[in-house]
């Protein structure tokens, strides 16, 4: 999970209302440059001072990191020997090639860097996670607001350790929280036992088109009904009429639900370019991908319907042509039309209802 500090230097409209929310959200810093704004923190909060451009106060604590400029301040090193019960970071503006290399070294060396990037370019980030890459030391980038915050958490693939954010409303400690932990959660697949497939005439179906390759044996998780849905497998394996589309699955009709970030169900219908869909694989680990597409084309449909070990029943409805697939148990790829009765597929139980999307704890039958 990634770090979220919240920086009330220079917060004053609202401030006990944003250090309220802050903690409650629980934020995993609260950044002052004053340790008279630190004391009325809990212990669940770390504690972070940060004094740019004035003089590192006599008195640290109640600081549990102290961020510094070295040349105004010191090294971390030094002051560490002289405040063993503080930890202590740097803090490293990059402007210039210069600059960026004291990134780089405080990133391999440090325990804590905080860096700020003076230019939006995301290319220095870059080479500084690369830098560090196999040191214990954690980065944390400062970031405009929550929107650049999630592109510093998906730079390189793994993003920073966490962002800094210097909210300007009451709200915006709770959209960074989701932001940083908006990296999918695992699921529990299961293993659905086919119990029949019939053909059930023309309708719309929908191809979702992403802007990432997917995994041979990954795919997107596609229902009629919101408590059970199947595995169906992208486009990654080789068809003799046609070259492999990795970032294409052919979902299903329009109607089927799929899910999205935050556990929230989507119908194929809903999703747009840009919006989110969530990637899973046949162990269960997922991811969040973006959707670049949807190809909604009418097409002859196939039902295929499959009850789980605890009986709960699903039902998905897929183009009717052997190159639709959807994956089994260890990952095994199966044509649609070559189910039958007994054949397993892996699919996945959410046990909530939906309302808009959302789940909920309440009566609801679905058909």
């Amino acid at each position: 999970m990634k770090l979220c500090w919240l920086d009330i230097r220079n917060v004053n409209g609202a401030r006990e209302a944003i250090i309220e929310e802050a903690v409650h959200q629980r934020v995993d810093a609260v950044v002052a440059a004053d340790p008279a704004d630190l004391e009325t923190l809990p212990p669940t909060v770390k504690k972070v001072l940060f004094p740019q451009n004035l003089p590192l106060p006599e008195k640290l604590t109640p600081a549990d990191l102290v961020i510094v400029e070295p040349g105004r301040h010191g090294e971390p090193a030094e002051l560490a020997q002289q405040h063993p019960d503080v930890e202590f970071g740097r803090f490293v503006e990059i402007a210039d090639a210069d600059s960026l290399e004291e990134a780089c070294r405080a990133a391999r060396h440090d325990g804590w860097s905080l860096l700020y990037f003076r230019d939006p370019t995301k290319i220095p980030l870059e080479i500084v996670l690369a830098a560090a890459a196999g040191s214990n030391g954690s980065i944390i980038t400062q970031v405009a607001d929550v929107e650049e915050a999630e592109i510093v958490f998906g730079v390189l693939e793994h993003g920073s350790e966490g962002v800094m954010l210097a909210p300007r409303t009451v709200g915006e400690a709770t959209e960074l929280k989701a932001a940083a932990v908006s990296r999918a959660a695992d699921l529990d697949l299961v293993e659905l036992e086919v119990t029949g497939i019939r053909r059930v005439g023309m309708g719309e179906r929908a191809c979702v088109d992403t802007c990432t390759n997917f995994g041979l044996d990954e795919g997107i998780l596609v229902g009629s009904h919101s408590t059970g849905m199947i595995l169906c497998c992208s486009e990654t394996h080789p068809l003799p009429y046609m070259p492999t589309r990795p970032f294409r699955v052919n979902a299903g009709a329009l109607h089927s639900y799929t899910l999205s970030a935050d556990g929230r169900t989507n119908y194929l219908s809903e999703l747009r370019s840009g919006g989110r869909v969530l990637a899973v694989d046949a162990k269960g680990k997922s991811r969040i991908v973006t959707v670049g597409r949807v190809k909604i084309e009418t097409r002859p449909l196939l039902a295929i319907d499959a009850v789980a070990p605890s009986g709960v029943k699903v039902n998905l409805i897929v183009q009717d042509d052997w190159h639709v697939r959807v994956l089994g148990p260890g990952g095994t790829v199966l044509n649609v039309t070559e189910l039958t009765e007994g054949t397993k597929v892996l699919g996945c139980l959410p046990v909530e209802q939906r309302h808009v999307g959302y789940p909920i704890d309440e009566f609801c039958i679905e058909k």
